[in-house]
């Protein structure tokens, strides 16, 4: 007797959904390392920088299937202005990860309650860092101030960017559908070794402003400004959108208007069953 097997129709809730789990998870390792390293004073910068990358690769596989895992409001932009993706879903899609990033970020505050309460029991700038970025990581002896780390933002998401369009680019010497979100959360880990004084990293926004808003929302008040007193919250937000396109428009006039076009049957880039506008994987910390 033949069976038939169902397929279920994707629809833009299990798409949102996705995001916003990939998004959790990512936050949950990212901010979580953070916490560990500032209030319990294990660990280091490279112990950070490793852990935000597992965090974006174990955020694409929880979410690669639906949607190619974004998990970064900056990568959705780039994609729907360089790659096709429906722009009805930009909105949506970076909801859901802001939510996802909040909601991660609750967790990681919750958990790491009387650890934070007994190294910091102001919730100072001392700690904020465990949730958001600051420019010169909240030191006041780098000289970098706000405008420091508008450019740092731009240059570092402009990087993710790039590199991710030429890891995911179905025309390069993209890898297999199943190592490519390894190869992403190592890019991360690189951009957390080399640009990580300036600004912290952040190149995506729903990481930094989720967990911000949450730090605000549990004790943290001076939470939207930096160390200097001016208001940095909205740095993470913009910078992050505009060097997302900046590396996007690199990627095509550089490299990717020059490569021959793909033969349909040679993609090892393709999520297997997946469609044109989650062909292209991406995330960000």
């Amino acid at each position: 007797m033949a069976t038939t097997e169902a397929v279920k129709a994707k629809t833009l809730l299990g798409e949102c959904s996705a995001e916003l789990a990939g998004t959790f998870i990512l936050i949950l390792f990212g901010c979580g390392v953070v916490a560990q390293v500032v209030a319990g004073g294990i660990g280091d910068h490279d112990s950070i920088a490793w852990a935000w990358g597992l965090g974006v690769t174990l955020g694409i596989y929880v979410a690669g299937r639906m949607t190619g895992a974004h998990l970064n409001p900056a990568v959705t932009i780039a994609l729907a202005a360089f790659r096709g993706f429906s722009w009805k879903k930009v909105l949506p899609y970076s909801v859901a990860q802001f939510l996802g990033a909040f909601l991660a970020a609750l967790v990681v505050r919750w958990n790491y309650t009387e650890a934070l309460h007994k190294v910091d029991p102001g919730l100072t700038i001392k700690t904020q860092g465990v949730f958001s970025t600051l420019p010169g990581n909240g030191s006041m002896d780098l000289g970098v101030h706000l405008w420091g780390g508008f450019r740092d933002q731009i240059i570092g998401t402009a990087i993710l960017m790039m590199v991710i369009l030429a890891i995911t680019d179905l025309r390069n010497t993209s890898p297999a559908a199943n190592l490519a979100p390894f190869i992403v959360g190592l890019l991360v880990v690189g951009i957390g070794m080399a640009w990580g004084t300036n600004a912290g990293y952040a190149i995506n926004p729903a990481r930094d402003f989720g967990p911000r808003l949450a730090s605000f929302f549990t004790g943290y008040g001076g939470a939207m400004k930096d160390q200097f007193g001016d208001v940095y919250f909205w740095v993470p937000i913009v910078a992050p959108i505009i060097g997302a396109l900046v590396g996007a428009a690199l990627y095509d006039l550089l490299v990717g208007r020059n490569l021959p076009i793909a033969d349909e049957d040679e993609e090892p880039g393709r999520i297997p069953g997946g469609d044109p506008e989650t062909e292209t994987r991406a995330a960000t910390a």
